[in-house]
């Protein structure tokens, strides 16, 4: 989970990875994923429009709770078949001492679509 630090990357590196906020539309079970996970429908505004995830959050997330929530995504890229659901962008989250993902959020009111920088 932890470990060291990645390699060293350029600033134009970084700007290539485009990293929006969003907010939870719908939340499904998945029962046909490998790991535990949830179906998400995520709405990134008018620019980038609702995406698809698949995200390994059941351990600390029901899926009331998920619903409005605001999360951060990957939204650049390519769509990825995991089971039979098509993931179109990376949900963010950090591991718990027990591996366990916790969902990256905002602490303050923003808009959706809106960019990492």
């Amino acid at each position: 989970m932890a470990g060291p630090a990645a390699e060293q990357i350029t600033f134009d590196d970084f700007l290539k990875v485009d990293v929006r906020v969003g907010r939870i539309v719908t939340a499904e079970p998945f029962p046909e994923a490998r790991k535990p996970a949830f179906k998400l429908t995520i709405d990134f505004g008018p620019d980038i429009g609702v995406r698809k995830s698949s995200a390994q959050i059941t351990r600390h997330y029901t899926l009331d709770q998920l619903v409005g929530r605001k999360v951060a995504a990957v939204v650049n890229f390519p769509p990825r078949q995991i089971g039979p659901v098509m993931s179109e962008v990376l949900t963010l989250g950090f591991p718990d001492a027990d591996g366990e993902v916790v969902l990256v959020g905002v602490d303050r009111e923003v808009p959706v679509g809106g960019r990492l920088f």
